[in-house]
């Protein structure tokens, strides 16, 4: 694909990819209460700007209304998303740092 001028190239590495697994801090359940807090969910879907996380739980928008798909979009740099680290790399890194 041909590249057009750019005063800095853009990533062609995505800090997010399908499959992925994360926490967003959203209104969702928990209890049977309704909270705003960190809940994992799993990228469902990577676009150019945006990424949609889908959850197993009922969420919920700002203005209370519930949100009937269970996915979320966000901009690649929200502060309301971040990555869980798949455990299996986080022992071996443990383990290695040990060593």
């Amino acid at each position: 694909m041909p590249m057009g001028k750019f005063m800095k190239a853009p990533d062609e590495e995505r800090g997010y990819q399908v499959g992925d697994k994360v926490e967003v801090k959203c209104d969702h359940e928990k209890n049977g209460q309704r909270i705003r807090g960190w809940l994992r969910g799993t990228v469902v879907q990577v676009e150019n700007k945006l990424l949609a996380v889908q959850f197993n739980k009922n969420i919920y928008l700002t203005d209370g209304w519930m949100v009937p798909d269970q996915i979320l979009w966000f901009p690649f740099d929200s502060q309301h998303v971040r990555p869980i680290p798949p455990k299996n790399k986080t022992l071996l890194e443990n383990k290695a740092e040990m060593l």
